[in-house]
């Protein structure tokens, strides 16, 4: 069974919404051909492990931009893991969210970079969110999870 890893620092009441909208998609996009499961696990930035990343095969990543940056706790799980998962997840597929009041370029930047490093490749554009999420924010987050959970289903044949 393949599985989907759904790295997260959600923070505020706009990253829950983009949070489970990407949630539904990847459980309906893993559920849409049961002859190739994709199992989908959510797990907060501050307690996922290396042994989480290194047990999946895709990864999406959602944080708030936080001072032109990356939160904190997507940091510490970019430092937890890295050298673990180096060599072990060469090309795997991610995608990312990332919510910000103003602007999320310097957020997107340093995820582009810690990702760059791990050598994963993206696999969806990113979802970038200023100010409240729209209705269109809330059907490419579903999107999102739905694409990541589908490529799973694919490259199991």
């Amino acid at each position: 069974m393949s599985v989907l890893l759904i790295v997260h620092h959600t923070a505020s009441p706009a990253l829950h919404s983009i949070f489970d909208a990407v949630m539904t998609g990847a459980r309906e996009g893993a559920a849409a051909d049961p002859a190739h499961p994709v199992d989908v696990v959510a797990r907060p930035a501050l307690t996922c492990t290396a042994v989480d990343v290194l047990e999946a095969d895709a990864y999406i990543l959602g944080t708030p931009a936080n001072l032109g940056y990356m939160s904190g706790a997507l940091k510490h799980f970019f430092d937890q893991i890295y050298y673990p998962c180096l060599e072990a997840t060469v090309r795997r597929p991610y995608g990312c969210y990332i919510h910000g009041n103003n602007d999320t370029t310097g957020a997107l930047r340093s995820i582009e970079t810690a990702t760059t490093g791990l050598k994963w490749e993206l696999a969806q554009p990113p979802l970038e969110v200023v100010g409240p999420p729209t209705k269109e924010n809330l059907e490419t987050a579903w999107e999102l999870g739905a694409a990541l959970a589908a490529r799973l289903t694919l490259a199991a044949d």
